[in-house]
């Protein structure tokens, strides 16, 4: 297991520069620096969970919050009649940074056949 800190927990320690739009004591979101569509929003928990498949029971409250908060960030955006959440788990899904995180995508059609695109 990779213990060198994620890019994401760098950003959070002030180590890397980033366009953060919302920080609270259980999360971090931040402008993606690769955008696939208009608006692109990563929000990342604080601690550290590789996968998806790797979260326990006791990661029940920050998950739950993750989802709140992308709600949240959704409307304040102006996009909560629309938009795609999308989660990575593993390399062959796409993630490339192993530090659990939602993709918020928005103002961008997304027909059936984009289901596939790695983000």
């Amino acid at each position: 297991m990779n213990t060198e800190p994620s890019i994401f927990e760098r950003i959070m320690a002030g180590d890397i520069p980033s366009e953060m739009v919302y920080e609270d004591d259980q999360a971090i979101v931040i402008r993606d620096i690769n955008p696939q569509a208009p608006i692109h929003l990563l929000i990342i928990p604080r601690i550290k969970i590789p996968r998806l498949v790797d979260a326990e029971q006791d990661h029940r409250e920050v998950l739950g919050h993750l989802m709140l908060l992308a709600g949240q960030m959704a409307e304040k955006m102006g996009c909560s009649d629309a938009f795609r959440l999308v989660v990575n788990n593993g390399a062959e899904a796409g993630q490339t940074v192993f530090h659990l995180h939602l993709h918020l995508l928005a103002q961008k059609r997304f027909d059936e056949g984009s289901l596939a695109s790695p983000f």
